[in-house]
Parts: C-alpha cells; sequence; structure tokens
C-alpha cells in the first residue's frame, strides 16, 4: 500500500459568507431542493452539485474486476489522494450480484452523490459473462444507500417495461446525473436494438430511486454512425461534457458538449484518450486539491487502468507513474468523499488487521504478509535482524499506531496499538525469516542459469501479476549462491524491442555458448502466442531481437494448443543444442549451428502422455535424459510437475507410474507448484528445482486470478539410487545458500 499525505485544506466557496447567506436565503424560500442544486452546480464546479456536507478529503473507486467467475460484482477501494488506491474487504465483493441482479452479474459501476449530500446512488450493467457469455444482456440494477455502506436495489428490464423497445439485445454502462431543470435523477446509458449500432439513451428515475418514470430517448449517437458506449457526463463551466467510447474503426475516447443536459450534444473531432491501447470506461473525477481532472479509463486488453490529468477537460496528460494499486479494477468510477464516510467504509470493510499489512521495509515479502483478525505475521529474508526490524509500516491517516520504529522481534510477536478516534485496537505482529520465494514480487516460469563466463547464476522469470498474463517486460536477476538475488532490470520490452508481437510476454529460456574466446546468450521467449529469439553479448542484456517469430506454426499432426513455453537444453553427448516447446503436446528440433533456425522437417512431436499440459524442461545425468513439464492449468491449485526419462534428446520418452515431481502442500498452504527448471551446481552432482507457486496466502482466496500472482520458489532436488526422482515437498524455508567454490 502506498499512502500520500494531502495538502491543506484550502479555500472553497462553500466555506464562504457568501455561501451561507445564499444557503439561509433559498433554505427559507423553500426552494433548496432545485435552484440550489443548480447554483452549487454552476460555482462549484461539480460534475454533480451537492448541499456541501464537508470538505472532501478522499474517494472511493467501485469497481468490477474481470469476466471470470467471481469477478461481475461490485468492489469499493479508497484513495486519500486521488491516485494511490487501497481495496476494501480485501477486494471480495461488497455486494453480491446474486442477490442484487437478474442474472447474477453486474459490471461497470457509477456511483453518485445526491443533492441532499448525504444519499447515494450507484447504478451497474447486469450482466454476467462468465455465466451468458456476451448474449442478450437488457437489464440495470438501481441502487440506493443512506451511508455508503447499506444498499436497497431494484431491477430494471428496459423491453419488459418498455414494449416499444422489445428489440432491446444490449443495456450497457448506466449512469446517473441530477437535472437541476426538472429536478430529477437522470440515467444515461448505451443501448443496441437489433443489429444497429449503440447509442446513448436516457430517461428520468422516480422519486424512490427504484424504477424509470419516462419512457427512455435517444440522447447521443456517433457522428460515424458507428456505435457509442460507456458515456461518463460531467458538469463544468455551464456546459455538460459528455465523455464516451467509440467502436469500431476510428475506437477510442472522445468527447461532445452541450449547453443542455438531455439533448444538443456536438462531438468535438478529437481522441482524448492517451493510448494506442483499446480502452472502454471512460471515467471522469475533479481532484479535491484542486489539481484540475482525472480522466481514467479501462486499458481491458493489457489488464491495466490509466490515468490522465487536465485543467481544461480537454488536453490530458498521463500520470500512470503516480498511481498504484492493490487490485486489478475493470471499468469503474471515482467520487470524492469525507473524512468521516472514509472512516465509515474503513470501519465497515478494511479488516483491522490490515492496517499493518502494508510494510514498506525491503526485507519484508509484503505479499506474504498473513492476517488473521488482530495477529499479523511478517514475511522475511533469511539473513533479516529480527531483534531491530522496523517494518516501516504505511496505512490510511485517520489511524494512529504506537510503537514507532525498529522493535525486536526475535523473541516473539511485538504488541501494536491502532487507534481511530476512540476506538483502540490492539494487534500482535510476528516475523519469520523464509527462503521462499525467493524474488520479492509477481513472477512465475522461472528459467535458471550458471554463466561460466560470470560465474553467478541469472534466474529469468515471467513478469507476473498482470490481468491474463498480459505482461509485456522480461527481467533478470543474478546470485552467487541462489538465496539472495540482485534484481539486473528489464532486458527485453515488448513495446520498444520487438516488432511482431507486442502482449503476452511468457515463459523464456536462456543459453550460453561460448565460440572462441567470447560468449554468446540466446534469449528464447513467448510473445502473442508465438516464439521469439534474442542475442546479447552480456546474460543481462541488452537483448537485440531477431526480427520475426522463429516458432509460429504447429508441428505437422498437431491441431490445438499454443505455440509457448520454449527451453533450450544443450546435450553433453552430441554438444548439438535443442529446443522445446508447446501448450497441449510437447515438440522438440535440434537447432542450427546459428542457434536461431532450424529444419521444420525435423520437428518432432514429443507428447508423452495425457498428463502433459506445457511448459517443458530437459536435463541429463548419468547417461539418461530427463523430461519434465507441467500438468493441469497453471490457475489450479492442483498444477504440478512430472517427469519420464529417455536414451535420447529427441525421444521417445517412458513415464514411471510413480513420476510426480512436485506438487501442493496443503500443510503449508503452498498450491499450484509448477512450470520449473534445473539447476544442477557446476562440478557437484547436486540440483536444485526452481518453480512458481499461488501467492501465498492471498492465492487462495484470488479463484482463478491467483494463476497471474505467480511467486518463484527453490527447493532441493534428490535422485535415488536408481535414478528415479525422489519427489520434492514445497517448503516455506527454502534452501540454505549454496558455495560454488
Amino acid at each position: 500500500m502506498n499512502f500520500m499525505k494531502t495538502d491543506s485544506p484550502r479555500f472553497e466557496f462553500a466555506d464562504s459568507v457568501v455561501y451561507r447567506f445564499i444557503l439561509v436565503f433559498f433554505t427559507r424560500l423553500k426552494m433548496i431542493r432545485g435552484i440550489l442544486c443548480l447554483l452549487m452546480g454552476m460555482l462549484l464546479i461539480s460534475a454533480n452539485p451537492v448541499d456541501n456536507p464537508g470538505p472532501y478529503t478522499a474517494y472511493l473507486f467501485t469497481y468490477f474486476t474481470g469476466g471470470e467467475k467471481g469477478d461481475e460484482q461490485i468492489r469499493f477501494a479508497l484513495s486519500e489522494d486521488g491516485f494511490n488506491y487501497i481495496a476494501l474487504h480485501d477486494n471480495k465483493p461488497i455486494l453480491s450480484s446474486a442477490a442484487i441482479s437478474s442474472t447474477g452479474g453486474v459490471r461497470d459501476p457509477h456511483i453518485l452523490r445526491a443533492c441532499d449530500g448525504k444519499t447515494f446512488f450507484m447504478v451497474a450493467t447486469d450482466m454476467h459473462v462468465a455465466k451468458n457469455e456476451w448474449g442478450p444482456n437488457v437489464a440495470m440494477v438501481m441502487m440506493k444507500s443512506p451511508d455508503l455502506v447499506h444498499w436497497t436495489h431494484a431491477v430494471v428490464n428496459v423491453p419488459e417495461k418498455f414494449p416499444e423497445f422489445a428489440h432491446v439485445n444490449r443495456v450497457w454502462a448506466p449512469q446517473t446525473i441530477y437535472d437541476p431543470a426538472l429536478k430529477k435523477y437522470m440515467l444515461y446509458w448505451s443501448m443496441r436494438l437489433g443489429n444497429g449500432p449503440d447509442k446513448i439513451y436516457y430517461a428520468y428515475a422516480n422519486k424512490d430511486f427504484t424504477d424509470l418514470e419516462t419512457t427512455p430517448k435517444q440522447l447521443f449517437f456517433s457522428p460515424t454512425n458507428s456505435a457509442c458506449i460507456d458515456a461518463d457526463i460531467i458538469y463544468h463551466d455551464g456546459k455538460y461534457n459528455m465523455f464516451f467510447k467509440t467502436e469500431g474503426a476510428d475506437a477510442g475516447i472522445k468527447k461532445a458538449v452541450s449547453e443542455k443536459i438531455n439533448e444538443g450534444y456536438v462531438s468535438l473531432d478529437r481522441y482524448l484518450d492517451q493510448t494506442d491501447e483499446s480502452v472502454e470506461g471512460a471515467g471522469v473525477f475533479k481532484l479535491n486539491n484542486d489539481e484540475g481532472w482525472i480522466l481514467m479509463y479501462d486499458v481491458y486488453k493489457k489488464g491495466a487502468y490509466q490515468f490522465t490529468q487536465s485543467k481544461d477537460l480537454l488536453n490530458f496528460t498521463v500520470v500512470d507513474k503516480k498511481v498504484s494499486m492493490d487490485f486489478h479494477p475493470r471499468h469503474g468510477t471515482v467520487m470524492a468523499i469525507t473524512t468521516q464516510e472514509y472512516k465509515r467504509l474503513l470501519d465497515a470493510w478494511f479488516p483491522i488487521g490490515n492496517v499493518l499489512s502494508g510494510a514498506q521495509n525491503k526485507s519484508v515479502r509484503s505479499n506474504n504478509t498473513v492476517v488473521e483478525g488482530t495477529t499479523v505475521t511478517l514475511s522475511v529474508s533469511r539473513d533479516t535482524d529480527l531483534s531491530r526490524l522496523d517494518p516501516q509500516f504505511t496505512f490510511p491517516k485517520v489511524y494512529t499506531l504506537k510503537p514507532a520504529g525498529p522493535q525486536d522481534f526475535s523473541k516473539g510477536p511485538v504488541k501494536y496499538t491502532v487507534a481511530m478516534d476512540k476506538k483502540v485496537t490492539e494487534i500482535e505482529v510476528g516475523a519469520v525469516r523464509y527462503g521462499n520465494p525467493v524474488l520479492n514480487g509477481y513472477f512465475a516460469d522461472p528459467d535458471i542459469l550458471y554463466s561460466e563466463k560470470e560465474k553467478k547464476f541469472y534466474l529469468y522469470p515471467t513478469s507476473d501479476g498482470f490481468v491474463h498474463w498480459s505482461g509485456r517486460r522480461f527481467k533478470t536477476f543474478s546470485s552467487t549462491d541462489l538465496l539472495h538475488w540482485r534484481d539486473e532490470g528489464v532486458i527485453l520490452d515488448l513495446e520498444k524491442d520487438v516488432s511482431w508481437a507486442k502482449a503476452n510476454a511468457w515463459a523464456p529460456t536462456i543459453v550460453e555458448t561460448k565460440r572462441g574466446s567470447g560468449y554468446r546468450y540466446y534469449y528464447y521467449f513467448t510473445a502473442g502466442q508465438k516464439i521469439g529469439v534474442a542475442s546479447s553479448d552480456s546474460p543481462v542484456g541488452p537483448f537485440v531481437d531477431k526480427g520475426k517469430p522463429l516458432i509460429d506454426f504447429k508441428p505437422q499432426g498437431v491441431n490445438g494448443g499454443q505455440e509457448i513455453d520454449p527451453a533450450v537444453f544443450l546435450d553433453p553427448v552430441s554438444k548439438n543444442h535443442f529446443l522445446y516447446w508447446g501448450n497441449g503436446y510437447m515438440a522438440g528440433v535440434r537447432l542450427h549451428d546459428d542457434m536461431v533456425s532450424f529444419n521444420q522437417d525435423s520437428v518432432r512431436v514429443l507428447t508423452p502422455d495425457a498428463t502433459f499440459r506445457e511448459g517443458t524442461y530437459v536435463i541429463f545425468r548419468k547417461g539418461i535424459y530427463y523430461f519434465f513439464w507441467s500438468e493441469d492449468d497453471t490457475r489450479s491449485a492442483e498444477y504440478k510437475v512430472r517427469y519420464g526419462t529417455s536414451d535420447s534428446p529427441l525421444g521417445p520418452i517412458r513415464v514411471a507410474r510413480e513420476n510426480i515431481v512436485i506438487r501442493r502442500n496443503d500443510t503449508l498452504a503452498i498450491r499450484a507448484t509448477g512450470h520449473n527448471s534445473i539447476i544442477q551446481i557446476p562440478g557437484r552432482d547436486e540440483w536444485y528445482i526452481v518453480y512458481h507457486r499461488f501467492t501465498r496466502p492471498q492465492g487462495d482466496a484470488m479463484g482463478g486470478a491467483a494463476g497471474y500472482h505467480r511467486e518463484v520458489c527453490i527447493d532441493r532436488l534428490k535422485f535415488n539410487a536408481d535414478g528415479t526422482i525422489e519427489q520434492v515437498i514445497p517448503t516455506l524455508n527454502g534452501i540454505e545458500p549454496v558455495a560454488l567454490h
């Protein structure tokens, strides 16, 4: 978690004598509901003019997380500065979609403060892609709350309520705004009739915000007659600014402007999103510190969210480097809240132990902190001095924490007190030294190399933690003992260094070759479900891509699967190099001496048996070739490693009855141990397995998302006297430092 201090309170018109006079005047005239809302809308420059409930000091972000099971539900997050957010309720839903919707799923939540300053409206798309795919969805959910914690709801099925819209097959992304002329709340959303383009429609809510009381009317359509969706209307300087997404060839975020809330919008011929990626779900909110506006949007194919900032709602600058989130949102909205509301939300959905889950000390593996009620256990690196450990906790500023600074954790848990107002809680914090994971952060599919040139070990993992494995950069790490790893930085960036693919940077492998008195490194990697190769004179790069895929075809006889997960192997017998790959099938081929080509007719399909899924790795020991592979899906807790043996680097592969190399350890809550590589200590019959697992302990609650929140671990690999492999029990302690000499 990263919390930033807010600026000191600024002067607000709402605090002035003039404002108080106006408030009393119109209150006495009993005209506050209409005229005051309009006046404050012009003077406070607010997207939704409201009675002032007090200075806004924080932000509430409401969002959903994706299209898989359990994702299409409303979640909340908080921020103190509009840039750095923490998820409430451990990123679990704050409302059950099964209870509030007709489909079992909701998307695209929009939240609004009512004119009275203390009532809140939320609307969402009634849609469940995980269950119904993208089939017709024709309803929206309307919700109302007096406190942001307790919500009532109602479902509005458009074709059922309005027979003239019987041919509607899409009702998407509803939002709400107050119409000061009619003194009513206007809902607007994108809707498609038959095979026509999506257009923006509007209707007015009833007094109780449980239904629509007017027939939908067209509000706006794309000037190019293509679809337009995801509208967000912001009132500023006497005009209504409608941000929307165009579809088709001109897809992107644009803006239309009108002096009236429900008609007359004129589109500006200008894209406002600051990326070439596919985007949707534009959301605009004003910063509390008077530093302008934020336009954010869902970069959905990349699994990212982009924030841009503007002073005039027209010229936007990317500010992603200022943004942090401990969750992956999809299409949501942000609303300013008061300190009292901020505290109320924390009290309702932020477990007190989480206050001490954000340790920033580099020796603390923050992803592995265990919170159980009022007990917190920190996972720290093996050589941490527990007698003088300062966790460097960061937490919401409405809390106070004692004691501060370094504490002695060597004798057991340390007692901290956390206070918010008059509520004081005692929390016990312990610290345990673990060797696994060996890298701090989310990484997966580790390939390991011992460099004869550098006399070091190098790890080459997938950079993980991105929705649907959408990472785009590769890093490497170096070590002299397999326990302490140094981040050597990015060695290949798809966006900058690769011309033929820009997404899905997965599962690399590397080999060191000696040419005369020098060394050359060949780095095989997955990008866009194809395999490429890049080379360098150093194990830490920079690497130069070949310029086109090395593998973008299926072997003869293979109809399914993916061309991913390369593994390179130097055969000590023949001195030839071999390359293996495949998801759903295992393929192998001998590389030419240039290391960047091979005879396609020589490719062999080596799939050992039905347990093979992906992640081939090959070693040679005492005359035997060992083939390793992963079984099941990386999103499954049952993901595991198996092996077979052969007399040749190109098979056939013999599969023993008992051939599991490593699998889950439920005693220690270690799940999904797979996609391995193997390293031999030079000159010794000493072997180690490098693999990834679900992040621990959060992975168990993540569902499928645990499959892209993985961590790299190392444990000892042992062989029995007959050459079979002794099953590895994955550990938290990991290994002792390895001495090379």
